[in-house]
């Protein structure tokens, strides 16, 4: 039986959702989410990691529980408020890297080395600069998305638009996928070649 509350949660993450409850911050990610994308991580030994919306940093928190030491992870947000709390938070952990800018640019410049999973959890990298980002993928790299499912915050016609997210990512070739009608729906794909 699956225990409905998390007993082992990153040290970091209750300082995580109490600065959520002080600047009224509503769009944290799920908890299962979380555990997953530790679990994920944790398969990567010295793996190279990225996350497209750092938000408040709470799946941060969970992927960096997952990392060994010799791991890196560059969280990406175009917020300045938010990437300023999580950098502030997370500044004594040499294996993070927060940046501050617009996701799609950085993705479209990016030339560094090849990702061991991305987890993308802001428009650019899952709506936006798709086949971009899967490039950035190694052979047997992971990527995550989370959201597909319905959720209350839709906007208008956004179902349609996830629908269309879907059939785009069930026809990439080279990429074996798995839908999970879990948590808050999960998408996970692994490069082949």
């Amino acid at each position: 039986m699956i225990d409905s509350d998390i007993k082992i949660k990153p040290v970091i993450h209750d300082r995580i959702v109490s600065k959520c409850e002080q600047i009224g911050f509503t769009m944290p990610s799920d908890i299962y989410v979380g555990t997953l994308l530790k679990t994920l991580v944790a398969s990567k030994p010295c793996g190279d990691f990225l996350e497209l919306g750092t938000g408040i940093g709470l799946s941060l928190s969970w992927m960096v529980e997952g990392m060994d030491d010799c791991g890196n992870i560059i969280s990406i947000d175009n917020d300045p408020k938010l990437t300023e709390i999580v950098g502030q938070l997370f500044d004594l952990d040499t294996r993070v890297n927060i940046l501050c800018q617009d996701g799609a640019e950085w993705i479209r410049n990016y030339t560094g080395e090849k990702f061991d999973l991305i987890f993308a959890d802001a428009w650019p990298g899952k709506y936006s600069v798709l086949d971009e980002v899967l490039n950035l993928l190694k052979v047997g790299g992971i990527y995550v998305i989370d959201d597909m499912d319905e959720q209350p915050n839709w906007p208008e016609g956004h179902a349609e638009k996830a629908n269309q997210l879907v059939e785009t990512l069930e026809g990439k070739k080279n990429f074996s996928l798995t839908k999970m009608n879990w948590s808050t729906g999960i998408i996970l794909m692994t490069k082949l070649k």
